[in-house]
């Protein structure tokens, strides 16, 4: 590349939970610079995450992340012409892209539920990916089956 790399800004943590996470799950959920409100978003839907939890000890704070690193997929599968043909070659992932497509599918699998408001939709995938269920976590065992499947394609690394 000509150019150089884009430097990393850091993110300040969120004024609630004082969590840097926190606040790179906003700005992903934040639509039209709305920050405010998707701030609003996310402690509603925590909120309802803790009334309805249960008789579990963890807070909703710990749910959430729990959720998220049930979400995350560890390989996925990047296509490589080699040939004439197409490979679907099963590759790691980097630990910032795994969190980061964590997040965009928890948020785009929130919206697409059927419930009345952004906070309960989000609440309701947050707690279904927590038990290792949900649209979310279905997408992320996807990803890793593809992967399996094409495993015998894996010596064409980049």
């Amino acid at each position: 590349m000509r150019k150089t790399k884009a430097k990393k800004r850091p993110l300040l943590p969120d004024p609630q939970f004082n969590d840097q996470l926190v606040t790179r799950f906003v700005n992903n959920l934040m639509l039209d610079g709305k920050k405010s409100i998707a701030f609003k978003i996310f402690y509603d839907a925590l909120e309802l995450v803790e009334a309805k939890k249960g008789e579990t000890e963890k807070t909703a704070l710990e749910i959430w992340k729990d959720a998220l690193t049930n979400v995350m997929p560890h390989v996925e599968v990047r296509s490589r012409r080699i040939g004439g043909a197409n490979f679907q070659i099963p590759m790691p992932i980097r630990a910032d892209r795994k969190i980061s497509m964590a997040m965009k599918w928890l948020i785009k699998y929130s919206k697409a539920r059927n419930d009345k408001s952004m906070a309960q939709k989000l609440a309701a995938e947050v707690i279904a990916a927590s038990r290792e269920e949900g649209a979310a976590y279905k997408k992320k065992t996807d990803t890793h089956r593809m992967a399996e499947a094409n495993k015998a394609f894996s010596h064409f690394k980049f």
